[in-house]
């Protein structure tokens, strides 16, 4: 067990007292912890390629721990209505695709390498920047207003194209 790998733990245990403070309006202290999680995302990475730390464990549990807060952000953010359900379902449904394509490709012994499109990794970004905006508006006191609706926009967009790009390289990929 690497330091890099025990942060990255610690970063899917925060996501369930994120998720509380989100339904119970601490707004402050979710987005507090947003950040810390942002930090420790930054911090296991730079450790563990500074120290050699890298390891097969940490390369499953850090985007395992990404899309866990970003998912659970967003599902919280749409249950209490900040959020419209329809960008969660699009949020949400883009990672299932592209897991259950994954498991699919493995069960029938033809492994996929997934690896970061351009698109995904701005989708990613536009992501954490809406989760962001709105903790942060919401924290101070802000009411939701036009860059709410942008960034819904972008990352609705966004969205979409990484699932097409990704989808075209699975399907590419299954049909060779």
């Amino acid at each position: 067990m690497t330091l890099p790998n025990l942060i990255t733990i610690a970063r899917l245990v925060i996501v369930p007292v994120v998720v509380v403070m989100i339904v119970q309006g601490l707004w402050p202290l979710a987005f507090v912890l947003f950040v810390a999680a942002g930090i420790s995302d930054a911090a296991d990475g730079i450790i563990a390629r500074r120290f050699h730390l890298r390891s097969e464990l940490g390369a499953y549990l850090d985007p395992l721990a990404d899309k866990a807060l970003l998912v659970s952000i967003y599902v919280t953010l749409s249950v209490v209505g900040i959020l419209p359900s329809w960008l969660t379902i699009l949020v949400v449904s883009r990672d299932v695709m592209i897991v259950s394509a994954i498991l699919v490709s493995r069960l029938m012994d033809r492994p996929v390498a997934i690896k970061p499109l351009l698109v995904s990794k701005a989708n990613t970004a536009a992501q954490i920047a809406l989760a962001a905006l709105v903790l942060g508006g919401m924290a101070a006191g802000l009411a939701p207003g036009w860059w709410l609706s942008l960034g819904m926009i972008t990352v609705a967009v966004l969205t979409v194209l990484s699932a097409a790009a990704y989808l075209a390289g699975w399907l590419r990929h299954m049909a060779t």
